[in-house]
C-alpha cells in the first residue's frame, strides 16, 4: 500500500464509498469503516496497518 489511492480502492473492494464534502470527515469514516473490516476479519494486519498510517497522514495534512 503506497498512498491514499490504494486505500480508496481497498475500501472499493468491499463496495464502501465515502464522500461527505468535507475531507477531514471522509478521512475519519475510512478510519471508522477499515476499523470494521479488520475487526471483522476481512482485511490482514498487513493491510490494516499501511492503510491507517496514511489515513492518519491525510488527516494531519487537512484542516478543514
Amino acid at each position: 500500500m503506497r498512498g491514499f489511492l490504494d486505500v480508496l480502492q481497498l475500501l472499493k473492494r468491499f463496495g464502501i464509498f465515502i464522500y461527505t464534502g468535507n475531507q477531514k470527515t471522509d478521512i475519519e469514516m475510512m478510519m471508522s469503516e477499515l476499523k470494521e473490516l479488520y475487526e471483522n476479519g476481512l482485511i490482514m494486519q498487513e493491510d490494516y496497518l499501511p492503510a491507517l498510517l496514511i489515513l492518519k497522514s491525510e488527516l494531519g495534512k487537512r484542516t478543514d
